[in-house]
C-alpha cells in the first residue's frame, strides 16, 4: 500500500521549509515489491473535492476522487497501476461548486502546446557523465574566474528549413561547438519552464517543474546540460519566482480562491505584464518556489539562475517606493537554501533598483545573491554610445560614473535580449554614423565591456553584428556571416573573449578597487579614457585606452604605472577586424617623462573609435638564443606561438 505523506513532511511544507516538496507532490510512479502504484498529491486548501481526469479514464473523474490528507488542504490519490505517459489534469470543485480543470503545479512534463495537460513522466533513467564538472564547481568560487555568458532563446537561435524548432539534442550538437569556438564560459537560456504563449519567451510560466515540451523530453534536456558540462560550459536558466500567467489551466485561482497569489487585488495584479504576483509571504508558496529552484539543480544539474524581475519582488507590486518585506525575506530564504544545497551555484539578480547588499551574504544582512546585473552601467553606456561622437563630451560622466559604485556589489555587465527588442534596435544599429563607423563602435563597445570590472553577458547575434533587432519568431540572420564586415566582427568577438579569459587582470579582481585604476578619466574634449586593470599579482597589469570619437592621434602620451616596454596585444582598429589599421605594431618604450600624475609615460597611436590594450613586456633573466621570440610570445600570452595577426598590420 502506498504510504501517505508523513506528519513531518506536511509540517515542513506548511511551515515553508519543505525544499524538496516535488518528492511529495505531483505524479509519482512508485514500485513496492511486485506492486506498482501511481500516486498523485496536490495542495488545494479551499477545494470541496478533487478528482483525477485524463486519457486513461475518458476525462471522467468518477471513481478517481482524491482523499483529504489533512485539514490544510493536501489531497492524495493512489492508483494501483503504472500510468507513465498518461495525460492528466486535476478536476477541482471549488467551495462555490464550480469545476476547474487544472494542470499539475508539480507536473514534471506537459503536453505540447496548444494542449495544456500534464504528463506522468518519471525523471530517472538518464545516465549522467558530468561528475568532473560538478566536483570542480563545488570546490571553486566563480568570483576570481573569467565569466563571459552567451544568452540565447532556444526557439530562435537556429531553426530548421521548415521553420521547426531544434530539439534539445539537436541544439547540443549545433550550439556547443559554436560556443566553444567563441570561448564563452556559460550559456544562459531564456526560461524553459512550461509556458502557453511563445511570445512570452517563457517569462509567463505555468509549469515550474516542467521543462517545456516544445524542444523535447526531460531526458533530451538532460543531454544538453550534460554535454555542455562535459565540454566545460556552464548552464544558467532564467527563472521567474515573482509572477505567473493567468491562463485557466495554470496556478491562477487554482482551487477557486487565491492560493498561490496575493489575496488583495493591488498586491496580486501585475499590471505591467498582465500576470499575477506570487504571495511570497505564504509559507506553502515558499516551499513551492524554493523547491522549484532545487528541483532544477538536482534533476537537471543546472549551474545557476538569473532571477527575473527582482525589483518586482523587493518592492510591493505596482510600487517603486514601498519595500515588500515578504519579498525581501523570501529572497534571503531562497538564496540561503540554494547555497546550503550547493555553494557553487550561481544566483544572479536581474535588479534595476539601488537596494543595498544584493550580493552580500544573508548572514551579513544581504540578500545572498552571487551576482547582480549592472543595469545602471548598461543604461549609461548605451546612452553614451547612442549619442553622436561630437556630443559625447557633454555626457562624459556616463562612462566614469559606474566606477563610483562598481565594487559595491558583485556585478555582471549585461547586454541582454531586453536591449535589442521592441523597437530598441540591435547593438550594431544603435551605433551612430555610417556603416564602417557602426562596426568600429560595436568593436569598441565590446572591448570596453571586456576591460571594465564585472563579469560579462551578451545576447545571441551580437557576436557577429546582427543588424536587425531580435525577431523572436525567426532564427538569427546567419546569412550575415557571408558578408566581410560581419565575419570580421565575429572574428573580433572571438579574439576579445579569448584575450579576456587568458588575461588575469581582466577578471581576477573584479570586486575591489585594487583591480582598477584610472589613468585619465577627465579628457572630456577628446572623449579618450585610459585606465589600468590589475590581477592579484600587482605585477600583472594591462593598460587600456579607449577613443570614443572618429579622430586619429599619433604620438599621444599616456602615463603608465612602471618603466620598461609595452606591447599592444589587442587593437579593435586592426584591419583583420575590419578596422583602418591605426595600431601600434612595435614595442613602446616607457620614458621617464611625468604625465597623468605618473613618473613614466608612453607615446602611442590612437585609433578611431578604437580600444587598445597594452601589456608590459616581462623580461626574464637567463633567456636562450630565442629570447626575443619568447619575449614576444609572452607579451601576447601565447608562448611559442606566432603573435596574433593584428600586430603584423602596419599603422596608417
Amino acid at each position: 500500500m502506498v504510504i501517505n505523506p508523513t506528519e513531518f513532511e506536511l509540517h515542513l511544507f506548511h511551515e515553508g521549509t519543505l525544499y524538496q516538496s516535488y518528492n511529495l507532490f505531483g505524479a509519482h510512479v512508485i514500485k513496492n515489491g511486485t506492486d506498482t502504484y501511481t500516486r498523485f498529491c496536490v495542495w488545494a486548501p479551499n477545494a470541496s473535492a478533487v478528482s483525477l481526469v485524463g486519457n486513461f479514464n475518458q476525462w471522467d473523474g468518477n471513481g478517481y476522487e482524491f482523499h483529504k490528507v489533512n485539514n490544510e488542504g493536501v489531497w492524495q490519490l493512489a492508483l494501483d497501476r503504472d500510468l507513465t505517459g498518461a495525460v492528466y489534469k486535476y478536476e477541482i470543485t471549488t467551495a462555490a461548486g464550480e469545476r476547474k480543470l487544472k494542470a499539475d503545479p508539480y507536473g514534471f512534463y506537459s503536453e505540447h502546446r496548444p494542449n495544456t495537460a500534464s504528463v506522468v513522466q518519471p525523471l530517472d533513467g538518464y545516465e549522467w557523465n558530468d561528475q568532473k564538472w560538478l566536483q570542480k564547481r563545488e570546490k571553486k568560487s566563480s568570483l576570481g574566474e573569467p565569466m563571459f555568458i552567451y544568452e540565447l532563446h532556444v526557439g530562435s537561435w537556429k531553426k530548421h528549413e521548415d521553420d521547426s524548432f531544434f530539439t534539445y539534442r539537436e541544439l547540443a550538437d549545433e550550439l556547443i561547438p559554436y560556443v566553444l569556438s567563441h570561448g564563452y564560459t556559460h550559456i544562459e537560456l531564456l526560461p524553459l519552464t512550461e509556458h502557453p504563449l511563445d511570445i512570452s519567451w517563457g517569462y509567463q510560466s505555468t509549469g515550474y517543474f516542467s521543462v517545456t515540451s516544445r524542444y523535447g523530453t526531460p531526458h533530451d534536456f538532460m543531454y544538453l546540460v550534460d554535454m555542455c558540462h562535459q565540454n566545460g560550459i556552464g548552464v544558467i536558466l532564467d527563472w521567474i519566482p515573482g509572477h505567473f500567467c493567468k491562463d485557466a489551466h495554470g496556478l491562477y485561482q487554482f482551487d477557486g480562491s487565491y492560493v498561490f497569489e496575493y489575496p488583495y487585488e493591488n498586491d496580486r495584479e501585475n499590471r505591467v505584464w498582465g500576470t499575477a504576483n506570487f504571495d511570497l509571504g505564504k509559507t506553502e508558496v515558499q516551499s513551492f518556489l524554493i523547491s522549484s529552484a532545487l528541483f532544477w539543480l538536482e534533476k537537471y544539474h543546472i549551474d545557476g539562475f538569473r532571477v527575473d524581475a527582482v525589483a518586482n519582488i523587493i518592492f510591493w507590486p505596482n510600487s517603486i517606493q514601498s519595500a515588500n518585506p515578504h519579498g525581501v525575506e523570501f529572497l534571503k530564504k531562497l538564496n540561503k537554501a540554494v547555497k546550503e544545497y550547493e555553494p557553487g551555484v550561481l544566483m544572479i539578480a536581474e535588479d534595476s533598483t539601488d537596494w543595498p547588499q544584493v550580493t552580500a551574504p544573508v548572514e551579513y544582512g544581504g540578500l545572498g545573491f552571487t551576482y547582480k546585473w549592472n543595469m545602471g552601467w548598461m543604461n549609461d553606456t548605451l546612452k553614451y554610445m547612442e549619442a553622436d561622437s561630437d556630443k559625447r563630451k557633454h555626457i562624459h560622466d556616463k562612462v566614469t560614473f559606474s566606477l563610483l559604485y562598481a565594487f559595491s556589489e558583485n556585478f555582471v555587465l549585461p547586454f541582454s535580449h531586453d536591449e535589442v527588442v521592441h523597437g530598441k534596435k540591435s547593438l550594431l544599429d544603435k551605433m551612430p554614423g555610417d556603416y564602417w563607423q557602426k562596426f568600429a563602435q560595436l568593436r569598441l563597445l565590446l572591448g570596453f565591456m571586456a576591460a571594465h570590472p564585472g563579469k560579462k553577458l551578451t545576447f545571441m547575434g551580437t557576436e557577429y553584428g546582427q543588424f536587425s533587432e531580435w525577431k523572436d519568431k525567426e532564427q538569427l540572420d546567419w546569412h550575415l556571416l557571408g558578408y566581410d564586415m560581419h565575419q570580421k566582427m565575429d572574428d573580433y568577438t572571438k579574439e576579445v573573449v579569448k584575450l579576456y579569459k587568458r588575461s588575469k587582470p581582466l577578471y581576477e579582481v573584479d570586486q575591489s578597487y585594487e583591480g582598477f585604476e584610472w589613468i585619465d578619466a577627465d579628457n572630456r574634449e577628446q572623449s579618450i579614457f585610459s585606465f589600468i586593470r590589475k590581477g592579484k599579482n600587482p605585477e600583472e597589469l594591462l593598460v587600456i585606452v579607449c577613443n570614443f570619437t572618429e579622430k586619429v592621434y599619433s604620438n599621444y602620451r599616456i602615463g603608465v604605472p612602471k618603466p620598461g616596454e609595452y606591447r599592444e596585444i589587442l587593437n579593435s582598429d586592426a584591419q583583420v577586424f575590419g578596422g583602418s589599421g591605426v595600431i601600434n605594431k612595435k614595442v613602446i618604450e616607457a620614458k621617464e617623462v611625468a604625465f597623468h600624475g605618473r613618473p613614466y609615460s608612453i607615446e602611442m597611436n590612437i585609433s578611431p573609435f578604437g580600444i587598445s590594450i597594452l601589456r608590459p613586456v616581462n623580461k626574464r633573466k637567463g633567456r636562450n638564443n630565442h629570447a626575443k621570440e619568447e619575449m614576444r610570445s609572452n607579451a601576447v600570452g601565447r608562448r611559442k606561438r606566432k603573435p596574433p595577426a593584428l600586430i603584423d598590420q602596419e599603422p596608417r
